[in-house]
């Protein structure tokens, strides 16, 4: 037997993405917003539903922007050495999804990012929907499945790298050999087996 969500996440994924389906309609409405806008219920509620959210009070959806690319710079004119120019191998060490999360937690400071997934991007940009809990709701605090979230080694878990995205970022989906100086992390890690 398989679950409503199932077939809502097959006919989600076997939309056309051809001339105005309801993917090409959804892209034009995305560029018309904002870069972070709250949105009344999630896009793709199976892939929400699985990431932990719930349709109750305390939870809220918001979809964040952010540009596709790289950190490379436009090019100096005059002279430079090379090591100087400023212009390659200039990156972040986070994924963009993981900023975009940063991004919406400091729009929402009351509030603390449980997951995210992509639903939709463009040649410019990506889009991801971010599931934000309050830990201070009383409908949170008394249901024992998210009431974790209200402990206060939770706070800003985003900025810590604790979501998927993050953890994804710092190496940690990794496991056994050749992942031994990523735990329990990078910095931590500096320095050590020379």
């Amino acid at each position: 037997m398989k679950s409503g969500y199932s077939y809502v996440k097959e006919t989600f994924e076997k939309h056309e993405k051809g001339f105005q389906t309801p993917h090409w309609q959804r892209g034009i409405a995305y560029r018309k917003g904002t870069s972070i806008q709250r949105i009344e219920r999630p896009t793709k509620i199976h892939r929400a539903r699985t990431l932990g959210y719930k349709a109750k009070q305390g939870y809220i959806i918001v979809r964040a922007r952010i540009r596709k690319g790289g950190m490379h710079k436009v090019r100096p004119k005059r002279g430079r050495k090379p090591r100087a120019m400023g212009v390659k191998k200039y990156t972040t060490g986070k994924n963009l999804q993981w900023i975009s999360e940063e991004r919406v937690q400091r729009k929402f400071p009351n509030m603390q990012v449980l997951n995210s997934y992509k639903v939709y991007s463009d040649g410019r940009s990506w889009y991801y929907e971010v599931i934000l809990v309050d830990p201070q709701h009383p409908v949170i605090k008394s249901d024992p499945k998210i009431n974790w979230i209200c402990e206060s080694q939770h706070k800003k878990r985003v900025t810590r790298g604790l979501t998927s995205a993050g953890k994804r970022a710092r190496g940690l989906n990794k496991k056994g050999w050749g992942s031994e100086k990523t735990r329990p992390s990078i910095g931590a890690n500096k320095g050590r087996g020379k």
